[in-house]
């Protein structure tokens, strides 16, 4: 979805980061969060990062107040509401810098591996804060793949985190890329096998992510490596309109055609979004 976020927002986002890494004292831990590299599975910097403002140049900032507000705005909810989700939950969010020359691989993964509930329910949101392409190192993704389920969980035990099932091999011709412009948002399914490789380029590709699950009908594992204290509900916002919401979507359907690749992740759960609204409506 193309202008989900206007200059303004994006400008405000990156400024406050700015001001957060001001603060930030790299003194205070050595940990950085990888999928790759585990050396942080017993680390209590790495634990504690979920229910505080933490660095790992990937970064969870829900409690900063311009994120919370941007995180729980209407726009948001409406989105979530919109795959059907009854009581969303945000139990993660990031501030992805992808730094030029530096800016790590993400080997591929699924989201459901590290925010897992019982039945899955994850979704992640994804919104571009630059402009990203595959010179700085935009998402992949292998389209359908969220079809096959779960291939592995990341979980938490006495002696750190750890991997419950060694990782498949993928054919990288499988992978297709998503280049977004800044502003743009997607919605990917917590089975959806993605990734990102190094940023080689001279350009960063910073980007705001969040993981959703439901807390209606679904329970939070207790192996999971997060472990929230407390957990903020996305509300239904006053302003909340389903059949306005079909509307949008529907005269954005140019705007998401653009996205190319990207709506092959997305199409299946607009349909069903679509397909349940609609049955809601004929009701009425």
């Amino acid at each position: 979805m193309e202008s989900f976020a206007g200059e303004d927002e994006i400008g405000g986002l990156r400024k406050r980061m700015d001001e957060l890494l001001t603060q930030f004292d790299p003194s205070e831990s050595s940990s950085v969060f990888s999928i790759t590299n585990q050396q942080h599975t017993k680390d209590h910097y790495f634990f504690d990062s979920a229910a505080k403002i933490s660095f790992f140049f990937e970064a969870l900032h829900e409690l900063d107040p311009l994120y919370k507000e941007f995180t729980y705005s209407s726009k948001v909810s409406s989105l979530v509401l919109s795959f059907g989700y009854r009581r969303p939950v945000v139990m993660q969010s990031m501030y992805i810098f992808k730094q030029p020359g530096i800016g790590g691989e993400v080997v591929p993964h699924q989201d459901n591996s590290y925010v897992y509930t019982d039945p899955p329910s994850c979704t992640g949101l994804w919104m571009a804060l630059e402009d990203s392409t595959t010179l700085n190192s935009c998402l992949w993704a292998i389209p359908g793949s969220h079809k096959n389920g779960l291939v592995r969980r990341f979980v938490r035990g006495e002696n750190g985190v750890t991997y419950d099932q060694p990782s498949p091999s993928y054919e990288q011709k499988d992978f297709v890329p998503i280049e977004m412009k800044a502003g743009s948002i997607i919605a990917i399914h917590g089975d959806l096998i993605h990734q990102s490789f190094e940023n080689l380029s001279p350009k960063s590709r910073h980007a705001y992510s969040l993981h959703v699950v439901e807390s209606d009908g679904c329970k939070w594992a207790q192996d999971n490596w997060i472990r929230r204290k407390t957990r903020l509900s996305l509300s239904i916002p006053l302003n909340y309109k389903p059949v306005a919401f079909i509307k949008f979507l529907l005269n954005n359907n140019k705007n998401m055609a653009n996205l190319g690749p990207s709506c092959v992740i997305c199409l299946s759960k607009y349909n069903l979004f679509l397909l349940g609204f609609c049955s809601s409506v004929f009701r009425l």
